[in-house]
């Protein structure tokens, strides 16, 4: 079956690192607004029998889904055998729970949505805080990819002396795998409370890596107000400037120029979300999984 990879406004770039790598063509699509704001869509190049794939990366997700709804419908309508959706970066999995009486369990309704439309969706470490697997959540093929080897791969290129920092203990699954895979030590940040108000935070053995370049991991960085808060620490404590590695980096408002005058060596993240910080290239392992999870549908 052959293959063609739409890219949606914005993935231009990993769309065309997916296709070199899926020996696939890159389709021509006209996506605009007319002027009342609705979505006009028009598929240009031939997709008669082949598998669509739809690259789009959902960080501000609203204004997207309706012309990758479109788009996708678009395909089957001119005879495309599957619609598959490549989103490295997956909204709307913080609402998992009813948290607060009359709110909508929204990431159940975004993936009923999804599913709606698409054959199968690859993603890059989603936010599975109180679900077990993304079927929970989507009723389609689904492939989850983990970040955590490359980012190892990283490290053990590009830094001399590492040590992994987890900001609290809740991070030690996580930041341990990073550092076991890139062969490197961690450690993880310890809060003394000494009252209601008074909590030390302190850096275990923190002379046995005075000389070493501090990291720190996390999967998304938003705010970055916990990065920030742990850079605090990192100085206070007597360390370097440390390394910021993120998989998604979704920086809202300020958060990364925030992140930058913090006083840190390197922000690092993943090509999830387009941005000038990304240094590690998931596409090899995105293609890879894409093609098998075809074979499924």
């Amino acid at each position: 079956m052959q293959t063609i990879l739409f890219s949606l406004p914005g993935n231009e770039e990993l769309t065309e690192l997916l296709a070199a790598k899926m020996d696939a063509e890159v389709g021509k699509a006209t996506l605009r607004n007319f002027p009342d704001g609705e979505s006009y869509t028009r598929i240009l190049s031939d997709v008669k029998d082949k598998c669509v794939v739809l690259v789009c990366t959902l960080h501000e997700p609203d204004e997207k889904l309706l012309p990758l709804y479109f788009l996708s419908h678009t395909a089957k309508s001119l005879g495309a055998m599957c619609t598959c959706l490549v989103a490295p970066y997956l909204a709307y999995m913080r609402q998992d729970k009813v948290f607060n009486e009359g709110e909508g369990v929204t990431s159940g309704f975004f993936g009923k949505l999804i599913s709606g439309f698409a054959d199968s969706i690859t993603t890059v470490d989603p936010h599975l805080h109180r679900i077990s697997s993304l079927g929970e959540v989507y009723q389609i093929p689904n492939k989850v990819i983990h970040a955590a080897n490359a980012i190892s791969e990283w490290i053990k290129e590009n830094v001399e002396n590492p040590v992994l920092i987890g900001p609290d203990s809740e991070s030690e699954q996580w930041v341990s795998e990073v550092a076991k895979n890139a062969g490197v030590p961690f450690t993880v940040l310890q809060k003394v409370r000494h009252g209601d108000r008074d909590v030390e935070v302190s850096v275990p053995d923190v002379d046995k890596y005075k000389d070493a370049t501090p990291i720190l991991v996390d999967d998304i960085i938003s705010t970055a107000r916990t990065m920030i808060e742990t850079v605090k620490h990192l100085k206070k404590a007597g360390m370097k400037p440390p390394i910021c590695v993120g998989i998604h980096a979704v920086f809202s408002g300020n958060a990364y120029q925030d992140l930058l005058d913090s006083v840190v060596e390197k922000i690092v993240t993943c090509n999830t979300i387009p941005h000038p910080s990304n240094a590690i290239d998931l596409s090899d392992i995105m293609a890879k999984e894409v093609k098998k999870l075809m074979h499924h549908i």
